[in-house]
């Protein structure tokens, strides 16, 4: 398990190389893994969801890339990041970085959590090589170590 930020990620917030039909279901993967962490409900999956059908595709920040998340709602229950890998990538309709391979769970529980979650996770994120071996994980196990040596190393 490792920090980034103040969150832990452990295997049980963690789904390597998922098998789904779109990207709907890919977040509702990452927001099964963040309700199996204790982190939220599984409310806070439907808004994560919602707010990508009303908000479009916002979430897919970089080349094969999203970061799920909604604003912080009583469906959090702590701040918590869940990592979902999928076997065959998947469209969300950002033509500029689609198709999507690596899905981040995100939930905070207030505005200054989510910005300092998301500033620890973009420093990992930016690490192009570490992207690629998160990508190739072949299990869960796996995904949590590469994920632990990068935050630790930029932390």
């Amino acid at each position: 398990m490792t920090d980034v930020g103040r969150v832990h990620v452990g295997e049980t917030a963690v789904v390597a190389r998922a098998h789904v039909a779109d990207w709907r279901e890919a977040l509702r993967l990452a927001g099964d893994a963040l309700v199996r962490a204790g982190a939220t409900t599984p409310d806070y999956t439907d808004e994560m969801i919602a707010a990508v059908e009303e908000l479009g595709p916002y979430i897919v920040i970089a080349p094969g890339i999203a970061i799920g998340h909604s604003r912080p709602s009583p469906a959090v229950l702590t701040t918590g990041l869940s990592i979902v890998t999928l076997a065959t990538p998947v469209e969300f309709g950002n033509r500029a970085n689609d198709p999507v391979s690596l899905v981040i769970g995100l939930a905070a529980t207030d505005h200054d959590g989510h910005l300092g979650t998301m500033s620890a996770l973009a420093t990992v994120l930016s690490d192009e090589q570490a992207v690629a071996e998160l990508i190739a994980a072949p299990d869960a196990g796996s995904l949590v170590q590469i994920f632990s040596r990068v935050a630790d190393a930029t932390g």
